[in-house]
Formats: structure tokens, C-alpha cells, sequence
């Protein structure tokens, strides 16, 4: 699985529009092994990102968990800390 695709699930706030897709556009560039398109292929490839958007938002809605949100700032510095670590000379 690529590094750069988070977990959206159990968060608060809920992941945002804009997060559901920049995963999914991160998700068609790895499964399509382009990070631009080509013309002929650019209707497809934006398809493939809106429909996969979609089918995230379905998924992230429907989802339940008893486990309490966690919290994306708690989240985003212990990914900091562990690429400082992993990083570090």
C-alpha cells in the first residue's frame, strides 16, 4: 500500500471532501502508474478518481465503530515523530 493513503476512518472531524479526494486521486495514480495523465486518458482517470471519491464517502458513512475518534492534530504529530525518527542521520 503506498505510504501517502491515510486512514480516514474514526476521525474528528469526519474527513473532509478534500481529503476523501486526495486519497483517491493517490489511489488511481499508483493503480494506473501515472501521476499525469495523457490526454486521451485524462476522462477516464478523473472518472476513475470521482467514482472512487464517491464509493470512500459511502464506506467512511456507513462504517461503526465503537472505538472513540481520534484526534487528527494527537495523529499528525505522531506521524511526525515517527518520520523524524525512521529520518533521523
Amino acid at each position: 500500500m503506498c505510504r501517502n493513503i491515510r486512514s480516514l476512518h474514526n476521525y474528528e472531524p469526519p474527513a473532509s471532501e478534500h481529503e476523501i479526494h486526495d486519497a483517491s486521486l493517490q489511489y488511481v495514480r499508483k493503480i494506473s502508474g501515472s501521476t499525469k495523465p495523457s490526454q486521451v486518458n485524462e476522462a477516464a482517470f478523473n472518472r476513475a478518481v470521482q467514482e472512487i471519491a464517491q464509493a470512500t464517502t459511502r464506506l467512511l458513512d456507513e462504517l461503526v465503530t465503537s472505538a472513540p475518534p481520534k484526534d487528527r492534530e494527537l495523529e499528525a504529530a505522531k506521524r511526525r515523530a515517527r518520520a523524524a525518527q525512521r529520518f533521523a542521520a
